[in-house]
């Protein structure tokens, strides 16, 4: 059974840690004393689920938690220095603080450290979220114990109504580019003025001008989509804003 320690200190350990090829041994004081800070724990770097949403979306929304107090964010996993620190440039993850709880002392401090030997993974850490405040939990959300990996309360949207539920979160845009165009220069300036989080996906070998006319129905750049709608290229988006 999980407990949930909200109100509870966290645990004191010291992480074991690589910055420009020279260990670096940060401690649990080093991160939390007098700071406000979100941790989000999970299973394992490079695995689906915290690969394709658990990091990223923390990440991205990184900027809005820092206008709501939060000091920094914090990801845990049992896992080493070097595999943490591959994941986050892998990931572009700069806004998050990656610590490797190599040997699970953490974690099990916590209580979260649970068996994965059908995976073979060996212990490692339940997937969670909390909030801490100069070193004391102030919320936790844990995940259901139920067969496979639960992901249902421990996301960065989930913290965010917590903290505030009236935090404006900017909408997320994709836009399609070719090196060197003028025109996606200019949706590019026009998307950050306007403070739109933007993924820009530039044509080449990965992305081709027939997988850009397969989901938009054009080949021309930029073609720019926000929160799941088609805009259309920098004309169309310059009308999309007025």
């Amino acid at each position: 059974m999980l407990t949930d320690k909200t109100g509870n200190n966290i645990p004191s350990i010291t992480f074991k840690t690589q910055d420009k090829h020279q260990w670096l041994d940060v401690t649990t004081s080093d991160i939390f004393n007098n700071k406000t800070v979100i941790v989000f724990s999970l299973p394992g770097a490079y695995t689906p689920t915290c690969s394709s949403s658990h990091l990223p979306r923390f990440n991205e929304l990184a900027p809005i938690f820092k206008d709501n107090g939060v000091d920094e964010i914090v990801c845990v996993s049992v896992n080493d220095t070097f595999v943490m620190n591959e994941w986050k440039k892998d990931q572009e993850a700069e806004n998050i603080t990656m610590l490797p709880d190599g040997n699970g002392e953490f974690t099990h401090g916590m209580g979260m450290l649970v068996n994965k030997n059908n995976l073979g993974f060996g212990k490692r850490s339940w997937r969670y979220s909390m909030l801490v405040k100069n070193g004391v939990i102030d919320k936790m959300f844990i995940e259901p114990e139920v067969d496979g990996d639960p992901f249902e309360v421990s996301d960065a949207d989930t913290m965010l109504t917590y903290i505030n539920a009236d935090a404006i979160v900017p909408k997320s845009a994709t836009m399609f580019s070719r090196k060197g165009c003028p025109h996606c220069q200019k949706a590019l300036d026009l998307l950050n003025k306007q403070e739109v989080y933007v993924e820009v996906v530039e044509l080449g070998a990965g992305v081709t001008s027939r997988s850009l006319r397969a989901v938009s129905g054009k080949s021309s750049t930029p073609q720019i989509f926000i929160g799941g709608d088609y805009i259309g290229g920098a004309d169309e988006l310059e009308q999309y804003f007025k």
